[in-house]
């Protein structure tokens, strides 16, 4: 007696397939969690006709090819079992050779999504409804637009990557992130001449802080990254020649591991002129350095100019922890109010200075380290009015 299955038709039903009292097919499956799923089609082969009324879609068999080439290429993804957070791990696992900082902030959003229910939704049933509400709920809760523009910067590529793998028809974090959220973004403003001038003579004159005087005005003169900054070595400072070498940066991540990367840009490799006050402070450095017991190698570097009371080199979160302090001690002893001052507001205040001076956009840009000459004129050049009326004074304009 034939036992095996068969449809309205006489065709035998493999494995998993079955007819449904409407005329409709269905095969089921166990994922590998043992969860029954599903798909369904109104034709068994492309041969079939679709029932008047019904929507044309693939047949059966084809779907469930579909279905099995995917699972041999990407496993439980294909079946848009996958949750948000798996995806972004997935992600993740592709980029290699990515800095330090960027690996700590892939974990970071990572351990946020693993906290936060959206990381449990499976990508599927993800709208782009939903992941504008989502952010507008993290910023409501307090995450700042920065650390929200970070999170969308993983997620954005990671649904993108599904679309592009045929899993997903349209990325629901596709649209612009300033068009959902307030940029309540602090912008850092360079601090004028006369300010600059009374915070230098304040660290210099104060008992506690004199000893970082000479590093607060180099990074007030030189434009150095603070991580450039914190990477240099006896030999990148050549005293004969006068010039800074840069072509590196320290860096200390969240598990307090030190590591040398390469500059920001690749135009962050550069040779600096110094400065005959720039010269002198480097010549006080490297007179007062006390050489360690121990002198600490990091990937090949050691030398460092400044270190800690454990015999490390001061990374950037000393040097800001060396400025918080500073402009509330400040803040503290006199009426008028110091600005925020950060070892970057000495950045942007060294560009926008030389900015002023009349040097070349190309020339300045080289000194900054910067990849695009955009960046030197949008983002760290902060000429306002009075700096306008004052040129064209100059120039006997008005």
């Amino acid at each position: 007696m034939d036992k095996k299955r068969r449809d309205n038709k006489g065709r035998v039903l493999r494995t998993g397939e079955t007819q449904r009292p409407d005329g409709s097919y269905v095969y089921r499956w166990k994922d590998e969690n043992g969860k029954t799923k599903a798909i369904y089609a109104w034709r068994l082969v492309a041969t079939d006709r679709t029932p008047d009324g019904k929507r044309d879609d693939l047949p059966l068999r084809e779907k469930i090819a579909e279905l099995e080439k995917r699972r041999r290429l990407h496993g439980n993804y294909a079946e848009c079992d996958c949750t948000v957070r798996e995806l972004a791990k997935r992600y993740i696992a592709q980029k290699k050779g990515v800095r330090k900082s960027t690996q700590a902030g892939y974990k970071t959003v990572l351990n946020m999504l693993e906290k936060d229910s959206f990381g449990s939704l499976k990508i599927c049933d993800v709208k782009t409804s939903d992941a504008k509400l989502w952010l507008i709920g993290l910023q409501d809760n307090g995450r700042s637009y920065s650390t929200i523009h970070t999170i969308r910067g993983v997620l954005r590529p990671a649904f993108q990557m599904a679309v592009d793998d045929d899993l997903l028809i349209k990325n629901p974090f596709g649209f612009e992130l300033a068009s959902v959220l307030i940029n309540d973004s602090v912008r850092r403003e360079a601090i004028t001449e006369k300010q600059e001038r009374q915070f230098l003579e304040f660290v210099k004159n104060d008992e506690h802080f004199c000893r970082y005087y000479e590093g607060i005005y180099i990074l007030f003169k030189t434009g150095l990254r603070i991580s450039e900054f914190c990477g240099l070595t006896k030999t990148d400072i050549d005293m004969k020649n006068k010039t800074i070498t840069v072509d590196h940066q320290l860096m200390r991540g969240s598990d307090m591991e030190y590591v040398i990367e390469d500059t920001k840009t690749e135009n962050g490799v550069r040779v600096l002129p110094m400065a005959d006050e720039v010269y002198e402070c480097f010549q006080r450095i490297l007179k007062n350095r006390k050489t360690p017991k121990i002198e600490p190698m990091i990937d090949g570097h050691s030398g460092f100019l400044y270190l800690d009371k454990n015999g490390m080199p001061l990374v950037a979160l000393h040097w800001e922890k060396y400025f918080q302090h500073i402009c509330k001690k400040y803040n503290k002893t006199y009426k008028i109010q110091m600005p925020k001052v950060t070892p970057h507001v000495c950045r942007h205040t060294y560009c926008t200075r030389m900015a002023k001076s009349g040097i070349s956009i190309k020339t300045l840009q080289y000194l900054m380290g910067h990849s695009d000459v955009s960046t030197t004129m949008n983002v760290y050049t902060h000429v306002k009015f009075d700096d306008a009326k004052n040129e064209l004074k100059k120039k006997n304009i008005i």
